[in-house]
């Protein structure tokens, strides 16, 4: 692992985000200033600076942890001032008890760490100024309302996009995968062609795993989304359809370890093996046509190659005797690939 990887992101956080993050944490800053004359409203500044996140229901989540923190953090460090004083003992015992009061709770890290932080300011630079426990409360409310405002009026962030993309990406390459699967059943194979096609094959499922991750982010950024009502069905038509390819990669997958487990040189001869082959390229364009109709500025092809291709019946002759197993698992995960794609789904689109 190189050094710069453990403080560099893999890519820039968008632009408006940060901007977002400036305008938030100087609003904070300069209305705190105004309201609570005193010491610099530096609990404000951070609170507006860790609340706009990357969704609406992240940035509820930090204001609640960054409030409650500071509030039992600064109830710790008032309780033990009154008693104890402000001294360098004072402060490390208020750190520990800080702690040990936020595991005894089940408070998440960060309001663990906030409570902590905050006991420590407070002694540290606190205690001799009357009410700054209670300012630094009410500075740390203002700055976490002020932060989950920002994020709600400058374009609150909507994660469809990358979900789209994801979806898309797997559609593509589950085609390209039937496809190969489909080429390799009438042609002679090697050992190195037949591990090739089937670690293809299973690089299908980090990228479903992917998609349902962005999914899954996407749900969770229409959360408290004021834009949420003109993407909730949008986003409910591409987790049917991620349902649907999910369905289709684990029957892809089944098929390219049968092919590997039980593939011989005169599987070719078999003429059930090219009716097979020639319905995962049907299956292929019928997967190829649900992402195109996902994605409006797709080039669509022509009119007549817009039907779905899993349409003809499958003639199947009696395979030999070495090959039935094969033959039949093929058939099997087959027929559930076209249940899959065939079944009366409405095309999600944008």
């Amino acid at each position: 692992m190189r050094m710069t990887e453990l403080f560099r992101a893999s890519r820039r956080a968008p632009v408006l985000q940060v901007l977002k993050s400036a305008v938030a944490t100087v609003a904070a800053w300069l209305l705190c200033a105004w309201l609570i004359p005193g010491p610099l409203p530096v609990f404000a500044a951070i609170a507006a600076l860790l609340v706009v996140q990357p969704s609406l229901n992240q940035s509820f989540s930090k204001a609640v942890e960054r409030t409650v923190g500071v509030i039992i953090g600064v109830a710790v460090a008032g309780l033990l001032g009154l008693v104890l004083g402000n001294g360098t003992w004072v402060v490390i015992a208020a750190i520990v008890i800080a702690l040990l009061l936020a595991w005894a709770l089940r408070m998440t890290s960060g309001t663990a760490n906030q409570v902590a932080i905050s006991a420590m300011l407070v002694l540290a630079l606190g205690t001799a100024t009357p009410g700054y426990a209670l300012d630094r409360i009410i500075e740390t409310m203002i700055g976490a309302v002020i932060g989950f405002i920002v994020n709600v009026l400058i374009v609150p962030p909507v994660a469809i996009a990358p979900a789209h993309r994801s979806v898309d990406l797997l559609g593509a390459e589950l085609a390209n995968t039937l496809d190969r699967l489909g080429d390799a059943l009438h042609r002679p194979q090697s050992a190195a062609s037949l591990t090739e096609l089937l670690v293809t094959a299973r690089l299908l499922r980090p990228m479903r795993e992917a998609a349902d991750s962005a999914i899954r982010t996407a749900v969770e950024s229409l959360t408290l989304n004021p834009r949420a009502g003109r993407h909730r069905s949008e986003l409910t038509e591409l987790q049917t359809l991620l349902d649907r390819f999910s369905t289709v990669v684990t029957q892809t997958i089944g098929m390219s370890r049968t092919f590997y487990d039980r593939y011989d040189e005169e599987l070719e001869t078999e003429p059930t093996v090219a009716a097979i082959a020639e319905q995962l390229h049907r299956a292929a364009h019928d997967v190829r046509l649900l992402v195109q109709r996902l994605d409006d500025e797709a080039d669509l092809a022509p009119a007549e190659d817009q039907a779905p291709a899993l349409t003809r019946p499958l003639s199947v002759a009696a395979p030999r005797s070495g090959h039935w197993v094969l033959v039949g698992s093929l058939l099997v995960d087959l027929h559930r690939i076209h249940d899959t794609l065939t079944e009366d789904v409405e095309p999600p689109s944008r």
